[in-house]
């Protein structure tokens, strides 16, 4: 049988130092002698010596570990903004402890109450994270930071994307473009970032053109069931143009009607938002608004590291611009 883990009283014995000794210059701490830090190092790598996580943390009130709660972990979107919170936490020496609540209130109130004590600070990605949600469900004392928040006066510190300018502006240039019946494929009811896209939506049409609203749910199914209403209609009676207001929708919105026979965009155009990697892979390619979504990430995890080292508890919100990225599904670009 092998011999048992050596323990912080093995090292003690054999440096002939206190245990409180060894834990303070195996976590850092000033008030030790160099000479006696250095010996205790030395004597710890001999026998091996792997300090336990959770005994660290009960000395120093630190995991060392940050949460991120996002509504979902499925799809290239969340696997983009995950990347992109893996690599900031790793480059500040973090572990990341993730979850997710299926869009569920519920299931969002427990993940939070869960990584309360498991974490130095969160990532909060809810479209439940309202004021009344936050108080209850987040510990007052926990640094945390939101993503995509419509908190009118958040006590965090916020990072979103323009959804409004950057639907605003998707509808225009396909307005541009000789559009006369754009259709809007919303997200769901409750979520923040559908509202802004349909409110920038309505805002770009052109003078006169009434609004199209299509029921959506973020999802490839969702623009698949979309696709079905439109091909239900007579050919004149649909859409020339329909603005998804995410990537996924799209892609399944165009996979539906290009096996039925529709042609796009000479009947009618397709557009997304986030420009996820599979947009410019598909065919035809994908015209959609670009969200730098791994860079929202890595910024989120920055601001949280920062006020994990520095107490900061600035609650600005940023707001990270999009831009436009004109593929074959539109047409091209507006003449």
């Amino acid at each position: 049988m092998s011999a048992s883990p050596a323990t912080i009283k093995d090292v003690a014995r054999a440096a002939g130092v206190s245990v409180a000794t060894v834990s303070r210059a195996l976590n850092g701490a000033e008030n030790v002698l160099p000479h006696t830090r250095q010996r205790i190092v030395e004597i710890a790598r001999e026998l091996r010596y792997a300090p336990s996580g959770a005994a660290r943390s009960l000395i120093t009130r630190k995991t060392d570990t940050v949460g991120a709660l996002l509504p979902d972990l499925h799809g290239e979107f969340f696997s983009e903004l995950i990347r992109g919170i893996d690599q900031a936490a790793r480059a500040r020496g973090l572990h990341l402890l993730l979850s997710s609540s299926h869009g569920d209130a519920t299931e969002a109130a427990a993940a939070l109450r869960a990584m309360n004590g498991r974490v130095d600070g969160l990532i909060v990605m809810s479209p439940h994270a309202d004021d009344d949600f936050l108080s209850q469900n987040l510990p007052p004392n926990l640094p945390a930071v939101l993503l995509n928040s419509g908190l009118q006066r958040p006590a965090q510190r916020v990072f979103a994307i323009d959804n409004y300018g950057g639907a605003r502006a998707m509808t225009e240039h396909l307005g541009a473009r000789g559009r006369r019946r754009i259709a809007f494929l919303g997200g769901p009811a409750a979520n923040f970032e559908a509202r802004e896209r349909e409110r920038g939506y309505r805002a770009g049409l052109p003078a006169g053109m009434a609004p199209w609203l299509l029921e959506g749910d973020f999802s490839e199914a969702g623009g698949q069931r979309a696709a079905a209403q439109l091909l239900a209609l007579p050919a004149a009676q649909r859409p020339d143009a329909v603005f998804a207001a995410n990537d996924i929708m799209a892609i399944g919105l165009l996979g539906t009607l290009v096996a039925a026979g529709v042609r796009v965009p000479e009947d009618i155009a397709l557009a997304g938002f986030d420009d996820i990697p599979i947009a410019r892979y598909v065919s035809p390619p994908l015209t959609t608004m670009h969200v730098p979504i791994a860079d929202l990430g890595m910024d989120a995890l920055g601001a949280l590291a920062d006020r994990l080292e520095s107490h900061d508890t600035d609650a600005t919100t940023t707001v990270m611009p999009v831009q436009l990225v004109v593929r074959r599904s539109c047409g091209g670009a507006a003449p």
